[in-house]
């Protein structure tokens, strides 16, 4: 059952005639869906637009900083949007409230996006941007030695492939909280076959259409689908956040008995109310208040 408070904003959307385009194309989802929710102001000490390096060239990035002259852990945020959708400004408020709850510093960034730059251009230049992250430090206010990284849906992909792909290295993330991250292309789960011709904020056709754009046809690689790396073992301690009403349900609830089975520190927090996206609400809705504090408390872990 869904949240009644979520409920009510979804007939809300619906009286006021929302509708997903038909048919679906990078351009035409841009339009209908790359507008940041009204939400209440977050208060950020220091919020400045930044450029970083990505894997072909630099990329857009935004630095939220709650206590300039402070030397703070860094969490990299990763936007959702199913790696065709997004910007720095629909995750502004999501990315402000985890740097304020969780008192580190947060960088959002722009990576480019599929089909115009497919697998893995998006996860090539999280790589690149973390990978210049300790000759920025000083610049940042943040500490070269430890960062975490965070996303939503997409996001929560690419933040998952960049613990895999940084496994063992010197410059491998201290935490990876993941809120309904996209973990596989498997259409046949239960929670696919019960919500995904409905679901609410996302469905298989949002997915397969988000899928293609990323990998096309190809059976997709376990940095793209990371329930299919054959060994998760050593990756950093994970916090994954799900949604009961959300098609991403059960790929997100089997990566994280992986991670656990296989020795990593996996924290599974499972909202039986919770609609894909919902964490997005908060400041309106309850349940999205709770899902973010939790979020921010696991980063907040980087202070230690």
């Amino acid at each position: 059952m869904i949240d009644p408070v979520l409920q009510q904003m979804l007939a809300a959307m619906a009286a006021s005639g929302f509708a997903l385009p038909e048919p679906m194309t990078a351009t035409s989802m841009r339009a209908a869906l790359n507008n940041p929710m009204p939400k209440p102001p977050v208060e950020v000490a220091e919020v400045r637009d930044v450029t970083v390096s990505g894997a072909a060239g630099p990329i857009a990035a935004r630095l939220y900083h709650p206590a300039p002259g402070t030397v703070l852990p860094l969490v990299v945020m990763l936007h959702g949007g199913g790696w065709v959708i997004g910007t720095l400004d629909t995750h502004d408020g999501l990315s402000r409230i985890l740097a304020r709850d969780s008192g580190c510093a947060v960088l959002s960034l722009d990576y480019r996006l599929a089909p115009e730059h497919p697998f893995p251009a998006p996860l090539d230049d999280c790589l690149a941007a973390i990978a210049e992250l300790p000759s920025r430090a000083a610049e940042f206010g943040v500490r070269a030695d430890r960062y975490g990284v965070t996303g939503d849906s997409a996001g929560g992909n690419l933040a998952a492939a960049v613990a895999l792909a940084l496994k063992g290295k010197p410059n491998a993330p201290a935490a990876q909280v993941l809120l309904y991250p996209v973990i596989d292309s498997d259409f046949d789960t239960p929670s696919y076959r019960n919500l995904g011709e409905a679901g609410a904020m996302l469905t298989t056709g949002m997915m397969r259409f988000f899928w293609n754009a990323y990998v096309g046809d190809e059976d997709p690689h376990h940095l793209a689908a990371p329930l299919r790396a054959e060994d998760v073992s050593g990756l950093a301690p994970a916090t994954i956040i799900l949604a009961g009403n959300d098609p991403l349900h059960d790929e997100g609830f089997a990566y994280a008995v992986k991670l656990r089975e296989a020795g990593v520190p996996t924290d599974l927090h499972d909202f039986s109310g919770g609609i894909h996206g919902f964490a997005s609400f908060f400041g309106v809705a309850p349940i999205a208040d709770q899902a973010v504090a939790l979020a921010a408390g696991a980063l907040k872990r980087l202070h230690g």
